[in-house]
């Protein structure tokens, strides 16, 4: 069962909005387990340009479901969100399934998904599979030469050693255009 919690940005939420959001997500309800609680976290943000994103994040047991869409029409955008995450869900069981029959178990996909039909088509093998494996050398520098790097090669992630720790670090281009940084830790 889903229990929603909706947040507006730049934007009230209504009772109608409220209301939509709730009468299109619940239809993820079928997919879920019916003996468990889970809460779909839905952020509204309205823009000066006139357009809206919807972001909604789900947390399930071994999956975290998150999709979010930018459209000019609100009620739109949430019918975008809505199968996008309906999109995870049958890829997600689709994965499981397969997994599953690999190594001799049975059922497990039941426990997540109890309700989600199996003739949903396999896209699953073709868009998780590797096309190409590619070597790198890691250069040790501080993070702003990696994003320069990144930068000067054109892509939207770059993977660095830290110079003064040694670790493993990436740089990527966020949607915003700004930069971010994942960084490890040694364990």
């Amino acid at each position: 069962m889903l229990e929603f919690k909706v947040r507006g940005e730049n934007i009230e939420i209504t009772d109608a909005i409220n209301d939509y959001v709730v009468k299109r997500l619940s239809r993820l309800d079928r997919y879920l387990n019916d003996d468990a609680n889970y809460i779909a976290r839905v952020n509204v943000r309205s823009y000066k340009e006139r357009t809206f994103k919807i972001e909604v994040t789900i947390q399930l047991p071994y999956l975290l479901l998150r999709a979010e869409d930018t459209q000019e029409d609100l009620y739109q955008a949430i019918d975008f969100v809505l199968e996008k995450l309906q999109r995870q869900i049958r890829k997600h069981k689709t994965k499981v399934n397969r997994k599953s029959r690999e190594k001799g178990f049975k059922g497990i996909e039941e426990v997540a998904f109890p309700d989600l039909e199996d003739d949903a088509p396999d896209e699953t093998e073709e868009s998780l599979a590797i096309v190409r494996t590619k070597h790198i050398a890691l250069k040790p520098m501080d993070a702003e030469e990696a994003v320069l790097q990144m930068e000067l090669l054109g892509h939207n992630f770059f993977i660095f050693e830290e110079a003064e720790s040694g670790l493993t670090e990436v740089v990527y281009k966020r949607r915003d255009g700004k930069y971010a940084l994942l960084d490890t830790t040694a364990e």
